[in-house]
């Protein structure tokens, strides 16, 4: 009698539909390029957020009832950011400068009535910027996520994760324009589909294979 083979454990990368009068978001794109690839014997699926601020964070409850992974990382677009962008900290605030993709600009509403003011980011984002920066790809560390739906979705996730009883790694990456948006905007930053793809990879191998993050002061010399 065969044995049924078992599942590789999974990581969910989500990325968002196009909002704000765009016809594409590269955070989709990558999570989609993603979906079903391998790494360090992990399976990666890919999948799509709503741009709503009443329904993202019910489709990110059911995709992880759904796929119980082991590691999350949400992606999201930020035009105007120069390169990729490790999110290290979701504050409890909604402040919707632009209405989302339903109409609705929340304005000074809190994303949990009682829950923490913040949430950190528990994946390595230090070690990940050092293998993106080795890979000769742009990234940065960033302290905001912004008060749009990318942060609502970045403090639910660690949200839910803090209360947990499994160990589950999550955070949050923003990624700039596509050229082809960035056309639109003079002087605009932007990074091609690939590079983007190969970053996200790269970020998903070492939060894997990464125990304690590393610790140095950025912009610090060694």
């Amino acid at each position: 009698m065969k044995h049924a083979q078992k599942k590789p454990p999974t990581v969910l990368v989500t990325g968002f539909d196009p909002f704000g009068g765009e016809a594409v978001n590269p955070s989709f794109e990558i999570a989609r390029a993603l979906d079903g690839e391998l790494v360090t014997g992990h399976r990666i699926v890919g999948a799509e957020l709503p741009t709503e601020f009443a329904r993202s964070l019910p489709a990110l409850d059911a995709l992880l009832r759904k796929h119980r992974p082991v590691l999350v990382i949400a992606l999201g677009q930020a035009g105007g950011r120069s390169g990729i962008a490790l999110e290290r900290v979701a504050i409890n605030l909604i402040d919707a400068r632009i209405p989302d993709n339903a109409g609705d600009q929340p304005v000074d509403v809190r994303i949990a009535a009682a829950g923490a003011a913040a949430h950190f980011t528990t994946l390595p984002v230090k070690s990940m910027l050092a293998a993106l920066r080795a890979a000769h790809i742009p990234a940065e560390l960033s302290q905001t996520a912004g008060s749009f739906v990318c942060n609502q979705v970045f403090y639910g996730l660690m949200h839910r994760l803090a209360r947990s009883r499994r160990r589950v790694r999550g955070g949050f990456v923003h990624v700039p324009y596509l050229p082809e948006q960035a056309r639109k905007f003079p002087g605009a930053a932007s990074l091609p589909l690939a590079t983007m793809i190969a970053a996200l990879r790269l970020c998903v191998e070492t939060a894997l294979i990464t125990g304690d993050d590393l610790h140095y002061a950025e912009g610090a010399t060694h």
